[in-house]
């Protein structure tokens, strides 16, 4: 069984950046020798040089960051506090209550990568590339969506790469049988960067275009799903054939929590 990791780190912006700056994570490391210090605390008259292994104590991090660091996984209430208006509208579901069950299935990737940048998926695009990898999405199947963004790993730019999927696209998938969705861009969305010249241009037109706004994630009003963003090595698995195990965060009443993201592939 070989195991393809995809998550990228929460890393700080200094080493690696993949939020604007704004939302990105902070982590303060605490050595070693001044774990030794810190231990002093509890066991008093501690000599670190004498008392501890080569004066070392431990090593602790304190991380400042939001939900939406690093890989993670979206819950519906991150979209809007209710959720299924198709099938009869109820209160959104929080990260702690995912369904344990929707973490593992069938790892499926569209490779999207053909498509120009800021490109928004249509149902039809979706099942042209279902298609090209011989498919038909089954109940529990988790799709996920290859772009461009990862060429800009650890940049300023990535927030401004890859495509995104429109609202019909989306509820075109998830009426199909499936609960968890991913991207290894920045948003399950189209780049704001891209969509905002759309949202000015139509805005001068004197006809705002309110589609436009965050619609792959106003799809979870209609039906509820959750959606992992900024993966990587989606590239590392085949279109199908693969496992993917990817547990949120369990966070009281959070809109999203921080998962670990991996697959394996039989050998």
């Amino acid at each position: 069984m070989k195991f393809i990791d995809l998550s990228i780190p929460i890393i700080n912006p200094e080493e690696a950046v993949f939020d604007p700056p704004l939302t990105q994570p902070k982590i303060e490391y605490t050595s070693h020798d001044e774990g030794a210090e810190q231990m002093g605390f509890v066991f008093p008259r501690l000599k670190p040089e004498k008392h501890l292994p080569d004066g070392k104590g431990w090593a602790v991090e304190t991380i400042t960051l939001g939900t939406h660091s690093g890989t993670h996984m979206d819950a519906p209430w991150h979209f809007a506090p209710v959720q299924d208006k198709e099938k009869g509208e109820k209160k959104a579901l929080t990260i702690d209550e995912f369904p344990l069950e929707w973490g593992i299935g069938p790892l499926i990737v569209l490779d999207c990568t053909d498509y120009e940048e800021g490109y928004v998926l249509t149902s039809e695009d979706v099942d042209s590339k279902l298609e090209q990898i011989g498919h038909e999405l089954q109940e529990g199947d988790i799709l996920c969506v290859h772009t461009n963004a990862p060429k800009h790993y650890g940049t300023k730019d990535y927030i401004n790469y890859g495509v995104g999927m429109g609202k019909e696209a989306t509820l075109h998938i998830v009426r199909q049988g499936v609960h968890v969705v991913g991207i290894d861009a920045w948003s399950w969305d189209a780049p704001f960067s891209i969509t905002a010249q759309k949202w000015k241009k139509s805005l001068k037109e004197k006809k705002p275009d309110t589609s436009l706004i965050w619609e792959g994630h106003f799809a979870g009003i209609e039906l509820g799903y959750f959606q992992m963003e900024k993966m990587y090595n989606l590239d590392k698995v085949p279109p199908v054939g693969a496992t993917i195990y990817c547990f949120p965060i369990k966070i009281a009443r959070a809109s999203a929590g921080w998962v670990r993201a991996v697959a394996t592939i039989p050998e």
